[in-house]
């Protein structure tokens, strides 16, 4: 029996690499990991080193940048942009209350569409242009744009396992993750003595998404809640994302599949930096329980969902400055 305290790792190489039996062997993983842990790392995921290490050297120049820089491109309604320090509280968390704002900064970058894609022509909210400093780091877009095409790929691929670890045709989930939605959130941790007065990294909360990949990363920071109550710190594991699910991923399954709380906090005594890619449906997709969580004796436990409603509740709750900014117009 695997442990419940434990981040379990999975290997996609045989999976990725098409052996027979490969796609159901791992998917019989996942469900263990997403059912009784809610995280779980993956290894041979066919991401290359030099890719994620340009990523985060291309986000340290990024806050490396004056705060006045930064500013210019400051977090919009369509959640893409610069998040000061200490510019959101976890309202929305059912973990932690009474906290205070994040310590940290961030940077938001969504799909990149083009200025006459009928979605940004209409205004469509979360469908629109991301913000880049092309001025003062002409290398950032594309190595920012290159990675989310990369992390698409994966997630493409990962979702057959989800669908097999439901009892679903392997093909369940290939449309609704055409054309998904995904943000790229490069956050920076300033060195902090610990969760002192109730100020962390990042508070403990629950993502929202269907599936978050949290890049290698070889500074620590990062703590589970084991369905014990237990706080668990993920280790640094050589080449490993670390891999969780959100509220979306509890609404597609039913509760089947854990939403893990979570937390960061650096005590490192250095700076730290993190690049999780959230990755949810097509924008149009409605997300409501699979067949095979549902029955007779178990019925849907969420209404169906869009994402832009569901992401416009939670950003609203959470980004302070986007509330300070509403409040000034009122």
């Amino acid at each position: 029996m695997a442990s419940t305290e434990t981040i379990p790792v999975i290997d996609l190489g045989p999976c990725l690499a098409g052996e027979p039996g490969a796609l159901d062997r791992t998917a019989k993983e996942l469900r263990f990991a997403l059912t009784e842990i809610g995280f779980y790392f993956i290894v041979n995921h066919g991401v290359p080193r030099t890719q994620i290490d340009g990523v985060f050297e291309a986000v340290k120049r990024l806050h490396d940048l004056p705060v006045e820089a930064k500013a210019r491109f400051k977090l919009d309604n369509h959640n893409t942009g610069y998040l000061p320090m200490r510019g959101n509280t976890l309202r929305t968390s059912t973990v932690q209350t009474g906290t205070r704002p994040n310590l940290n900064e961030a940077f938001f970058v969504k799909r990149e569409l083009a200025p006459d894609h009928p979605d940004v022509l209409a205004g469509r909210r979360y469908r629109g242009l991301n913000r880049w400093p092309d001025a003062e780091l002409p290398d950032f877009r594309p190595t920012i744009i290159a990675y989310c095409d990369t992390m698409e790929r994966l997630v493409k691929k990962m979702v057959r396992l989800y669908a097999r670890a439901l009892d679903l045709p392997a093909v369940y989930f290939d449309g609704p993750f055409e054309d998904c939605q995904y943000t790229l959130r490069m956050t920076h941790y300033p060195h902090q003595e610990g969760p002192a007065l109730d100020e962390f990294g990042l508070a403990p909360h629950t993502d929202t998404s269907f599936l978050t990949l949290l890049a290698p990363n070889d500074v620590p920071g990062l703590s589970i809640r084991s369905q014990s109550g237990k706080w668990i710190e993920a280790p640094a594991i050589a080449d490993a994302y670390v891999v969780n699910g959100g509220q979306m991923l509890q609404r597609w399954t039913n509760d089947l599949f854990l939403a893990t709380p979570h937390r960061a906090i650096n005590s490192t005594g250095g700076e730290r930096y993190a690049i999780p890619f959230f990755c949810d449906s097509n924008i149009d997709w409605p997300v409501a329980a699979v067949p095979t969580t549902v029955g007779l004796d178990k019925p849907p436990k969420y209404p169906t969902t869009w994402y832009s409603d569901y992401m416009a509740w939670y950003q609203k709750r959470n980004y302070d400055v986007l509330n300070t900014d509403q409040q000034a117009a009122d």
